[in-house]
C-alpha cells in the first residue's frame, strides 16, 4: 500500500452529448456494469460514481446525463448534474463519437474549452471509431486539436474495448498525489437499491417506445436480503418495486394485456438482479400513477434528483 505522498486519486468525470457511449466508456474503465445502457437517448438521469482501486492509487469516476437542452424540470435537474461535472473534475473526459454533431449544445463544450484553458486536464474521447473510415477518423481528431488545442486526444471503441486500456493508462498518470477519497473497498457511492431501480428502468428503455420510458421513474419500496435457508442454500433477496407513471393511459400500456408486459419486464430485470447480486432474487412490481412528477420540485426531491 502506497503512503499519502506516493499515492494519487482525483475525480475523473465522463460528459458529452446524448448516446455516444458515455456509459458504456464508464463501465468498461470500471470493469463492473454500472450504468445502463440502451440506445435511446436520455438513459443516464443521476450522475452515477464508479470506484477503481490499486495499491497506489483511486479513480472516482462518474458517469452523468447527456447534454441536452431541457423542456422539463427533470432535464433541467439532468443538466444540472452534467454541469456540476465540471466543477470538481480533476480529469475531464469529453466524449463525442464518429457520428456526434460538434455544434450540438456548443455552449457546454465552450464551459470546456474554458476549463482546458485553465489548466483543468481535459481528455477529449472520440468514441464508435469501429463505425468509420481511417481517413474520417483523421479528419476528426485534426478537428478536436484544433477545437481543444490543450486537450488529448484518445480515438476509442469502448464497446470492443478499443483503446480503453491506454486511456485508463493515462488517466492514472493525470491523478494527483492525493490519499484515497473512499474506502479501497468501495465500488461506488450509490446504494444497493439504486441499481435495482435502473436495471427495472432500462428494461422500461428496452421494451416500451415513444414517452412512455420518460414518463417512468422507479422506487425499491423493499428490499430484504434472507439468510440461507433449506430452500434457499445461498439466501434470497426479496424485492417490492414500483414504477410510477405520469398518466392513468400509460398505466395500462406499462401492465399490458392480461398483465404480460409488466411480467416481461419484471422477468428480464430479475435476471439481471440476480447476475448483479450473484444471488437468487423474488422480484414483486406494481404500477401506480404520480401525475406530472417530472415537473414537480417536491416529486423529484423524493426521487433523489435534488436535495
Amino acid at each position: 500500500m502506497a503512503d499519502n505522498k506516493t499515492h494519487r486519486a482525483g475525480f475523473v468525470n465522463i460528459v458529452g452529448n446524448p448516446n455516444v457511449g458515455k456509459s458504456t466508456l464508464m463501465n468498461a474503465l470500471v470493469g463492473e456494469r454500472l450504468s445502463i445502457i440502451t440506445s435511446k437517448a436520455q438513459t443516464t438521469r443521476h450522475r452515477i460514481m464508479g470506484i477503481v482501486n490499486g495499491d497506489d492509487f483511486q479513480i472516482v469516476y462518474s458517469d452523468t446525463p447527456g447534454v441536452l437542452k431541457p423542456n422539463y424540470m427533470l432535464q433541467e435537474q439532468m443538466l444540472e448534474f452534467s454541469r456540476s461535472a465540471l466543477v470538481d473534475a480533476d480529469v475531464l473526459l469529453y466524449v463525442t463519437d464518429v457520428q456526434d454533431s460538434p455544434e450540438k449544445n456548443a455552449d457546454f463544450l465552450e464551459k470546456v474549452k474554458r476549463m482546458a484553458a485553465a489548466n483543468t486536464k481535459v481528455f477529449l474521447i472520440i468514441n464508435k471509431i469501429d463505425l468509420t473510415t481511417q481517413e474520417t477518423l483523421d479528419n476528426l481528431v485534426d478537428y478536436w486539436h484544433k477545437q481543444l488545442p490543450q486537450a488529448q486526444v484518445f480515438p476509442i471503441s469502448a464497446q470492443e474495448k478499443f483503446g480503453v486500456e491506454q486511456l485508463f493508462e493515462a488517466i492514472k498518470g493525470a491523478l494527483p498525489p492525493s490519499p484515497p477519497f473512499f474506502d479501497k473497498d468501495q465500488l461506488t457511492d450509490k446504494p444497493a437499491r439504486f441499481f435495482v431501480d435502473e436495471i427495472i428502468r432500462e428494461k422500461i428503455l428496452l421494451n416500451y417506445d415513444k414517452e412512455i420510458p420518460y414518463s417512468v421513474e422507479v422506487e425499491v419500496e423493499t428490499f430484504h436480503d434472507e439468510d440461507p435457508s433449506e430452500q434457499h442454500p445461498k439466501g434470497i433477496i426479496r424485492i417490492s418495486a414500483v414504477i410510477y407513471v405520469e398518466r392513468d393511459s400509460q398505466k395500462g400500456i406499462i401492465i399490458g394485456k392480461a398483465g404480460s408486459a409488466l411480467k416481461r419486464v419484471g422477468s428480464q430485470a430479475r435476471r439481471d438482479i440476480e447476475a448483479f447480486f450473484e444471488n437468487p432474487v423474488f422480484l414483486q412490481l406494481f404500477v401506480k400513477v404520480d401525475k406530472d412528477w417530472r415537473s414537480s420540485k417536491s416529486r423529484l426531491r423524493h426521487y433523489g434528483y435534488t436535495e
